[in-house]
């Protein structure tokens, strides 16, 4: 008893570096007090320059995926009329992947708001014990909920899984091609409501404030692609210093403070327009010419040229502003940047770096590039993914691939097929030599390969292929570290210690950046403590045959957040062998991994 007694006191007060290991966590006592008052509100993000941040200065990176069907006249992300939500978010995050982009209809937000949430139409849902099929959806007399309840229900099934979450305003009516359209207003609903920049702007703002205190949405994208040539003058959004309604960059600004003002912590994602002006000696609306044409092209979304006269700040400032340009490669259409045996260093010549590379390698903004993909042609288009994806890899980049879908015509998905059976669920077939292209593009260990979650506590996935936020840094961060910028891996001060270059058959630029985050410095406490450890047994929890940090961090998370799934032994953390895990098997672990001395 004495013994034990003085164990959980060294517990409580100790600070911890453990003998052998290059890597450094928070106290014990810091980790039991931020796990019992965790309120699932503190994964908020913030922007330094052109990296994200957690709250205690920790980089993050988002490397996810699209998953479209909000935006459309079904008013639901598509495949659930034939596949189960739970075994696809189970998929979607036991594969790596660490947040998703949900498009969404200006309409949809405005039904929402207005307390008349459209209804659905390409849901399967039914709770009958013998075709259990999104039991979830289903009201009390087997009815489906609607569009709202159904969404909400989906985001907060996300917080199991480890996922994160950002809302695209694809269109402004529920439109399954209404990305087609210029400008975030002027669009007419279903039931006749006109979608103006005020509507756009409150319900956006609604949903923002509904979900103000609930991280697992973690920021808006204001509006996808905002295009049109500059010929169209007002038809098309320009990007310029004026007040003009279809000035993006105004209406960006405007939305921005409108958002922030409900929740200041909400990332606000800003994508490009599709022309700018050459320069000051042309103007927008004027004729186009072949000969001497007054506009600088891109894809939709994908021009930020703008940034550098009239950036997005909003009235609290920048730490929010993400932008996110859209890039795609010629079997979407076969821009002149492809004219030649293209590679990385033309690309940036002829094309990103003006358009968008700047905003990162200037330092200016973090970028995300909210769409980018497409079909596996064996040539030109898997050469050009292959080239961003290692660019965005080497300069901490993030991204959300497009897409999960399989049916984006122009693009194809991630997935191939599904099938449900109330014996097994749904079984999900992928696009593996797509996903393999892909995968070395999701955040993740350089060792083991356990994709890196942005939750703090929770892991990302539930099979044990995943980390949480604080998992990673705790135990993975200063000893293999990960791929972010191309391999790195922190020293005890929060710097780059050490950077791997990504492999490619094509010649690359990649700009090495030194990262900080927050650390605790920590000391090891010396202990006139006798422990005889060969009376207890400890063994390995996480199943990578070995016992270290990983396993004391599980340890510490089963105690106090009573999470008990996932691919995990927690038997093995019964270390006295009463039966029961409790703190005292907590304090022997770690004792054991301090390796004090030893007497019979």
């Amino acid at each position: 008893m004495k013994l034990r007694k003085r164990l959980l006191a060294v517990l409580a007060a100790a600070t911890l570096t453990v003998t052998g290991f290059s890597t450094s966590i928070a106290t014990i006592q810091e980790n039991i007090t931020a796990a019992a008052v965790d309120d699932c509100n503190d994964d908020w993000l913030h922007a330094e320059g052109s990296r994200l941040y957690d709250s205690e200065g920790n980089e993050v990176w988002f490397t996810g995926a699209n998953w479209f069907g909000f935006n459309c006249s079904e008013n639901c992300v598509h495949y659930l009329w034939s596949a189960d939500i739970d075994d696809l978010l189970e998929e979607i995050s036991d594969r790596g992947i660490n947040i998703i982009r949900f498009p969404i209809s200006s309409e949809l937000l405005i039904s929402w708001m207005n307390g008349t949430p459209n209804e659905v139409s390409s849901v399967s849902a039914n709770n009958d014990e013998y075709y259990p099929i999104n039991v979830d959806f289903c009201n009390e007399d087997s009815s489906i909920k609607n569009s709202m309840e159904i969404f909400d229900i989906i985001i907060q099934k996300c917080k199991t899984y480890g996922l994160k979450a950002f809302v695209d305003v694809h269109s402004p009516d529920a439109n399954n091609s209404g990305h087609n359209y210029n400008l975030w207003y002027g669009k007419e609903t279903t039931d006749g409501i006109m979608v103006t920049t005020e509507l756009w702007m409150e319900s956006l703002t609604w949903l923002a404030e509904k979900y103000a205190n609930d991280d697992t949405i973690l920021g808006y994208d204001l509006k996808n692609e905002p295009h049109g040539k500059g010929q169209e003058g007002d038809e098309a959004a320009k990007w310029d210093g004026s007040t003009d309604e279809n000035n993006w960059a105004y209406a960006a600004t405007q939305c921005a403070n409108s958002i922030l003002a409900v929740n200041p912590n909400a990332l606000i994602f800003v994508e490009g327009v599709e022309q700018s002006l050459k320069s000051d000696d042309y103007y927008w609306g004027q004729p186009d010419s072949l000969t001497d044409s007054p506009y600088i092209g891109a894809w939709w979304g994908g021009n930020l040229r703008g940034v550098w006269d009239y950036p997005v700040v909003p009235d609290s400032g920048t730490s929010q502003i993400v932008y996110s340009p859209h890039d795609y490669g010629p079997s979407v259409y076969d821009q002149t940047w492809f004219d030649k045996d293209f590679t990385t260093e033309t690309l940036l010549d002829d094309y990103w770096y003006d358009t968008w590379a700047y905003i990162n390698v200037e330092d200016i903004a973090p970028l995300l590039i909210g769409e980018w993909g497409g079909y596996m042609d064996g040539a030109e288009n898997e050469k050009w993914m292959e080239l961003l994806r290692d660019y965005m890899i080497e300069n901490h980049i993030s991204h959300t691939f497009w897409c999960l879908n399989t049916n984006s015509g122009d693009t194809g998905g991630l997935w191939a097929d599904f099938a449900y059976s109330p014996d097994t669920g749904t079984t999900v077939t992928w696009e593996e030599d797509k996903y393999a292209l892909f995968e070395p593009s999701l955040w993740q260990t350089l060792e083991t390969g356990l994709y890196i979650g942005l939750d703090h506590e929770t892991s990302l996935g539930i099979n044990g292929t995943g980390l949480s936020l604080n998992e990673f840094y705790a135990s993975y961060a200063y000893t293999e570290g990960s791929n972010l910028d191309g391999g790195t891996i922190l020293s005890s001060d929060g710097t780059t210690a050490t950077t791997t270059t990504t492999s490619s058959d094509t010649t690359t630029t990649s700009t090495t950046t030194t990262t900080t985050a927050t650390t605790t410095e920590l000391t090891t406490e010396t202990s006139d403590m006798t422990i005889d450890f060969g009376d207890y047994e400890f063994r390995d929890i996480n199943r990578d045959d070995v016992v270290n940090l990983a396993d004391l961090v599980l340890l510490i998370r089963y105690l106090i957040r009573d999470i008990s799934g996932g691919d995990y032994d927690w038997e093995n953390g019964d270390v006295d062998g009463n039966g029961t895990l409790n703190g005292f098997d907590l304090a022997l672990y770690r004792q054991y991994l301090l390796q004090y001395t030893t007497e019979t």
